[in-house]
């Protein structure tokens, strides 16, 4: 009867570390670069905070009409809040008058 002996190999003890250093890196590289990962959040964060100042924006711009609107729906119609409306938005006047564009940067 004859035996074979075979020499032992060192690769067999280094599968095992090889695979679990390959799954960590593959985690840790989503948890990083992934959709929902560090670096995500920080996108997610800043694109919050720009939000949250075009909120304040809007806030204040939308306190400014409503100040403005209040102005004509409080039963006291302002003849001259009217006038200037209605000459803004249908671009009119009269021909004896001149016109001064400004911008509105309130």
């Amino acid at each position: 009867m004859w035996t074979r002996h075979h020499k032992r190999r060192n690769t067999g003890r280094l599968i095992v570390p090889a695979i679990t250093i390959v799954v960590l890196t593959y985690f840790g590289f989503h948890a990083y670069q992934g959709d929902y990962g560090l670096n995500a959040m920080g996108h997610l964060e800043a694109r919050s905070r720009q939000l949250e100042a075009e909120l304040d924006s809007l806030r204040k711009t939308r306190a400014k009409l409503e100040e403005r609107l209040a102005l004509i729906k409080d039963g006291t119609l302002e003849r001259d809040m009217l006038d200037e409306q209605a000459r803004r938005t249908l671009n009119f006047a009269r021909e004896d008058e001149i016109v001064i564009f400004r911008k509105n940067d309130d």
